[in-house]
């Protein structure tokens, strides 16, 4: 439907000079009549105000509205109701840094209230969010020329702190004409204007790529990169069309083509009241397009876009105005609502809802803000002054933020995972080193303040940056190690088989019967079960093995030393029988034997009864002595039985060994007395190096040190004891007879 058919708006444009004082003149001419300066006098009939559209900044609009809102006039201004809530802005910046994580940026503001109020009131919820600033920056305002030269002292401060800066990003948060300080800021170096390589800018709203007259030619292309929120803007079809129709040979009725013109093309226009013309003569042909883009641009900017919305809001609400009025005449009660000052058209603008010619939704909130959001826009300059507009993001009216990729900007590198942050003294919390994580824990993610440890049943990879479950550790039947010592166990078993089957089957022999057949048929088989106990020590353990393996292996190997320790003491007191008038016959033979054996059995089993009775050996996990590894164990409950049952058998043995050692000497049927000490050294160097081995080792090789040292033990008293005696029976019988027994004896 059209719009306010039969209906002309005009317009009139001031300029305010951002000054507060020709702005509020130039409001009163609003008001005023239009030959002469009379304030709240309007004697034609055509100049009625309708609305004002207000002007780029938002302090302007605050001096318009200071007046118009005597005056009931409302102002629909790009810096106000126009453009989304101020606080969507700083939202859609704070979410741009932490999205590129960009947490160590320079901030330049204004010099003035808006400036102070964002230092002040939004930056810190910046460093609520981790972000911190290597510089703030106020930038001063340019209100006269006697403010010139301290301008360019500031501005020259300015250039040589984000020269020295470590920082890639810096935000500006500026006004219209803060874009005119940015061009600056790079001739405040030496020749060729200069800023830091790779520097990204951030701009708000309220500026565009703008320039002044003697700016057009300047450097742009430093500001290649610069991200710049605006105002949401569609394309606008016959907006460019109409632009290259602008000329002021066929646009006579446009009263600032002319201005526009001379001060675009640096020309001026013949006048044939003046002779001499200073300078080039415009033609009228000039094409705008033939511009740098930096300088004016074919396309509508955000700004333009706020102002084309602006106007049509207007055009909308007076069309809903005048409907509504006709309606309400022919309505019953309408007269009640026309009699009110029928003139404003402060509710049908907070109402108004249409789409523009760019597809567009133009609506107003409660507050009378426009539901819209920003555009994120990345400036493309090249050197030839191309210049264009590339959107990559938007924050829109519901907060939801949209983003492609950026570079990043740190005051240090990011900490990676593996590494942890640490702050540098005296400097802002974004400043840290990178330093690895302790041994035993890891960071999963960049940036993180501390390292975390793994559960117990995980452990650190080698770039300590995951955990990785451990494997289960214990001895077991199918690796190398455990087959090797089984094979063992079962070899030195079946040869200690052998030696008693070879015993047994000469028992009535002269060398067997002189060893007491007794004593030695009980060490072998002790020995044989003491190879087969090591058997207890590998696999998976259970309730049953962990009860068993120590208190058989004490008890056994006790049995066996103390038939050792009973041969000996057979060998000295047979010795000793045969001095004439010796009491000591009386004490040889089996029953003191036997009683040795016994009793020795009896205090280790009496030992192992009470490890039993209060703190047995049971299954356990063991997640901490290695770090890749859980290993299956047997807790040995109490750790001070179980030494008393090992130091209880090394006490055997090294009786044993004493009474050996004197004894060897003895005259003794094919020297026993010998045998045994040989035998009782090696079990006793092996018991002595088994106890710091075991305590330094740790997992399943704690286990291999003890079988190992059973089986060495083993066979040590295997083969010192009873190879000699299988030499004599199996390969020199001739001398195992009792006339040889007796002759070494005497």
């Amino acid at each position: 439907s059209l719009v306010l058919p039969n209906l002309t708006l005009g317009f009139h444009i001031y300029d305010s000079y951002n000054n507060a004082r020709r702005t509020y003149h130039a409001t009163m001419l609003l008001l005023s009549a239009l030959e002469r300066f009379i304030p709240n006098y309007l004697c034609d009939k055509q100049k009625n105000l309708i609305a004002v559209v207000g002007g780029l900044d938002a302090q302007i609009s605050i001096h318009v509205a200071t007046l118009l809102s005597n005056y009931k006039v409302p102002q629909v201004g790009i810096s106000l109701s126009m453009v989304p809530h101020e606080a969507l802005q700083y939202k859609g910046i704070l979410s741009l840094l932490l999205h590129f994580r960009w947490t160590w940026i320079g901030v330049l503001v204004m010099d003035n209230e808006n400036g102070e109020r964002f230092l002040q009131a939004v930056l810190p919820v910046f460093n609520l969010r981790g972000v911190c600033f290597d510089f703030k920056i106020r930038v001063p305002m340019l209100t006269s020329g006697s403010e010139l030269d301290e301008m360019l002292e500031d501005g020259t401060r300015i250039h040589n702190v984000i020269m020295k800066s470590t920082t890639n990003v810096v935000v500006f948060y500026g006004e219209s004409n803060s874009m005119v300080f940015l061009r600056w800021l790079p001739y405040y170096s030496r020749n060729p204007p200069s800023l830091p390589k790779g520097l990204v800018w951030i701009s708000t709203a309220e500026m565009e790529l703008t320039s002044l007259g003697y700016q057009k030619n300047w450097e742009t292309e430093i500001f290649h990169g610069v991200l710049s929120f605006t105002i949401h803007s569609s394309y606008v079809p016959n907006f460019k069309p109409f632009l290259e129709s602008r000329n002021p040979s066929i646009t006579k009725e446009d009263g600032f083509i002319k201005d526009f013109w001379q001060q675009t093309f640096s020309c001026v226009f013949s006048d044939p009241d003046v002779e001499d013309v200073e300078g080039d003569i415009c033609t009228g042909e000039e094409k705008l397009e033939s511009l740098p883009a930096p300088f004016f641009e074919m396309g509508m900017n955000g700004h333009s876009y706020s102002i084309y919305n602006a106007v049509y809001a207007v055009a909308h609400a007076l069309h809903d105005k005048s409907s509504f009025r006709f309606r309400a005449k022919e309505g019953r009660g309408g007269q009640k609502y026309q009699n009110q000052q029928f003139g404003q058209i402060h509710h049908f603008l907070r109402s108004v809802s249409f789409n523009n010619s760019g597809g567009d939704k133009i609506s107003f909130d409660q507050n009378g803000e426009l539901v819209a959001g920003f555009d994120i826009i990345n400036w493309i300059v090249s050197s030839n002054q191309s210049f264009h507009r590339v959107k990559f993001g938007s924050v829109d009216a519901n907060q939801v933020f949209s983003i492609n990729s950026q570079p990043l900007s740190l005051c240090t590198e990011r900490c990676h995972p593996g590494f942890r942050k640490k702050v540098k003294e005296g400097k802002p919390f974004c400043c840290y080193d990178c330093i690895p994580c302790p041994e035993g824990k890891i960071s999963d993610q960049e940036d993180m303040n501390d390292c975390n440890k793994c559960s117990d049943e995980e452990y650190p990879n080698k770039n300590q940056d995951m955990c990785i479950p451990k494997d289960i550790s214990f001895l077991s039947y199918e690796e190398p190690l455990g087959i090797s010592l089984a094979c063992f166990a079962l070899s030195f078993s079946s040869i200690t088989a052998l030696v008693l089957g070879t015993f047994m089957k000469h028992h009535n022999t002269a060398l067997v019967k002189a060893n007491n057949r007794d004593l030695t048929y009980t060490l072998l088989i002790s020995l044989l079960l003491c190879f087969l106990c090591a058997l207890l020590f590998i696999g998976r353990r259970d309730k049953t093995t962990c009860l068993l393996r120590q208190t058989a292996f004490g008890i056994i190997f006790s049995v066996a030393v103390s038939c050792v320790l009973a041969k000996t003491i057979t060998v000295v007191l047979a010795f000793m029988a045969t001095k004439p008038g010796s009491r000591m016959r009386m004490w040889v033979g089996k029953r003191l034997t036997n009683s040795v054996v016994i009793s020795c059995f009896l205090i280790q089993a009496g030992i192992c009864i009470v490890w039993l009775g209060s703190s047995p050996p049971f299954p356990d996990v063991d997640m901490h002595s290695l770090a890749n590894e859980i290993v299956l164990e047997c807790n040995e409950g109490s750790v001070t039985m179980f030494y008393c049952v090992l130091c209880y058998m090394g006490f055997l043995a090294l009786v044993s060994f004493t009474v050996a050692f004197f004894a060897r000497k003895l005259p003794d049927s094919f020297n026993e007395a010998k045998f045994i000490t040989f035998s009782m050294l090696v079990f006793c160097s092996v018991w002595v190096s088994f106890v710091p081995t075991y305590l330094s080792t740790k997992g399943k090789y704690m286990v291999a040190v003890e079988i190992f040292s059973i089986l060495a033990s083993g066979a040590g008293l295997l083969a010192c004891i009873f190879a000699p005696k299988c030499y004599i029976i199996l390969l020199r019988p001739e001398l195992n007879n009792k006339e040889h027994l007796i002759r070494n004896r005497a």
